[in-house]
């Protein structure tokens, strides 16, 4: 049968999908809208099977709080080359993914997954954005935090995004300032008295042996370890690290000064290069 523009431009506009595709999936369905829709889908998830053992190491982080800023999420949607990255139809599946993730708040990625989006949910769309683009999609991280006060800060290039929690409400420049602080600096936790166990453990493992290798007494082997392991704590948790807008003070002497009761509640930080 013969398949009209206007037809195809229909099509289009209501699943997003390329012209061919969509005119494609007219001949196929002989005009019956539902079921080219349905082929569309379909093409989709096939494409998303064949490119499921692909890499994604381009993609956008995005880091957004609630207006009262007690709540903030952090998403990354994935691809596979920067030129995809950058398309707007991507950006804006990003961005709309972050949202309902910001507004229901579910509690795991999958979760966040099954979410209703558009006529579908989010993972349907990925699916679909997956056959528009011909490349695989994946939502690749999602963290969520509660606080008295959030900030938020996504690097210009969109590749790397944090989000952090405060004990108290603070001005927004400040909180952007702690958030830049912990994208730019990786610490492994707020401070050394939360700093996980495990790490730890294996950073006083690798100071033994490197001390050890060293020829070392073993009576100072302990003490040489613990040494370290303080610098370690002053290079890689939040409140020890040298505050880099200023460089003479520490992160938690700069809080002091903002506001001598707020402390860091939490953070959490996710980059594509990591």
């Amino acid at each position: 049968m013969e398949i009209k523009a206007t037809d195809v431009a229909k099509l289009r506009k209501m699943t997003g999908a390329g012209m061919m595709d969509c005119k494609n999936a007219l001949v196929e369905s002989n005009g019956d809208f539902e079921r080219a829709q349905e082929i569309i889908r379909e093409k989709g998830k096939l494409v998303a099977a064949k490119r499921a053992d692909r890499e994604t190491t381009e993609g956008s982080v995005i880091a957004i709080t609630n207006e009262k800023k007690d709540r903030a999420i952090l998403v990354c949607l994935g691809c596979e080359t920067d030129f995809v990255a950058k398309n707007k139809e991507f950006q804006d599946l990003a961005m709309g993914i972050a949202r309902k993730a910001l507004e229901h708040f579910p509690g795991n990625l999958e979760a966040l997954l099954n979410l209703p989006y558009e006529d579908s949910t989010i993972a349907d769309a990925v699916t679909q954005q997956t056959g528009k683009s011909g490349e695989k999609h994946v939502v690749a991280f999602y963290s969520k935090l509660e606080a008295p006060y959030m900030g938020a800060y996504i690097h210009m290039n969109n590749k790397v995004a944090t989000i952090v929690g405060f004990s108290k409400p603070i001005p927004a420049e400040a909180a952007k300032e702690i958030a830049m602080q912990i994208t730019a600096m990786v610490p492994v936790s707020v401070n050394r008295e939360s700093c996980p166990k495990e790490i730890i453990e294996k950073e006083l493992h690798i100071y033994r042996e490197q001390i050890r290798m060293e020829g070392k007494p073993e009576e100072m082997v302990e003490k040489i370890a613990l040494g370290k392991l303080n610098k370690f704590f002053k290079e890689y948790t939040l409140e020890d690290q040298v505050f880099v807008k200023d460089g003479k003070i520490s992160v938690k002497e700069y809080l002091k000064t903002v506001d001598p009761q707020v402390q860091v509640t939490a953070f959490s930080r996710y980059s594509l290069n990591d």
